[in-house]
């Protein structure tokens, strides 16, 4: 079981457009950010490798290539924003590699704007041309109502985005003991924790957490908000994610408290 950073950036990834700071022209490869997002990849007890996204992010495509995934069981989606959603009609491939529709896993209000902006995927009768689109299967969910997949478990934490409530994610195996970095929570664009979903972070050994920047920001924790939030919760281990161009990895990572980190693309935890 093992679970894969494939960005850690912000909505603009880095390095951004125009911008000559410290980060953006940075030859360590750590503080190149694509977009954030996350797969989960496991073998189920029939022998079968399967594969979970968290969010499909605007650059999905490059970040399936460099992992080299050949499949996509499903996708749970932690909001709507377009840094979160903009990359799903890249999994069509996925349809046509695997013969099988791809399960999506979101919240009612999530559901509803995706099949705005993907009117083509989700009202395919009334294109004018019928084309190569995704095929999808969807599952609504709710907070703290678990969807078990293949020998998985995920929970969904009601988190806040500014005003915006938007999910998170506690994922761990159903049936066998957990073994490191499970149980694992996500939990991306966070900045605030209601009081009903701390108890679903308990427990963990590794916590994804939002962490922007220094400066405080009405929508993201920054880094201390995620430090003082992170030692609350206590995981083993802390990563964290949604990182902006403010932050150079080689500056920031070695004052961070013991056992939290900021995380990078292509960072795998697990084996």
């Amino acid at each position: 079981m093992r679970f894969i950073f494939l960005g850690t950036g912000t909505s603009s990834g880095i390095p951004i457009i125009a911008c000559r700071c410290d980060v953006c022209r940075s030859d360590d490869p750590r503080d190149t950010r694509l977009r954030s997002g996350a797969a989960v990849t496991w073998t189920d007890a029939s022998g079968n490798e399967r594969v979970v996204f968290l969010d499909a992010t605007p650059d999905l495509r490059q970040q399936v290539l460099l992992h080299d995934f050949w499949r996509c069981d499903a996708i749970f989606f932690t909001h709507h924003h377009v840094d979160h959603i903009f990359g799903l009609d890249e999994v069509r491939r996925f349809n046509a590699v695997m013969n099988s529709p791809i399960d999506i896993y979101a919240e009612p209000r999530v559901v509803q704007n995706l099949e705005r902006v993907y009117k083509h995927i989700f009202d395919r009768p009334n294109n004018i041309n019928d084309s190569f689109v995704a095929s999808l299967i969807t599952f609504r969910l709710h907070p703290a109502e678990p969807v078990e997949l293949h020998g998985m478990r995920f929970t969904p934490i009601r988190l806040l985005h500014g005003r915006l409530p938007i999910l998170g994610y506690r994922i761990e195996p159903i049936d066998e003991e957990p073994k490191p970095p499970f149980p694992l929570a996500y939990c991306t664009d966070v900045s605030g924790i209601p009081p009903e979903s701390w108890a679903l972070l308990e427990g963990l050994d590794t916590l994804i957490l939002d962490a922007l920047r220094i400066r405080k920001h009405p929508t993201h924790f920054n880094l201390d908000q995620a430090c003082n939030a992170a030692a609350r919760i206590g995981a083993r281990q802390t990563w964290f994610t949604h990182i902006a161009h403010e932050l150079l990895h080689a500056r920031v990572d070695p004052d961070l408290p013991e056992g939290m980190n900021l995380a990078y693309d292509g960072l795998v935890l697990g084996h």
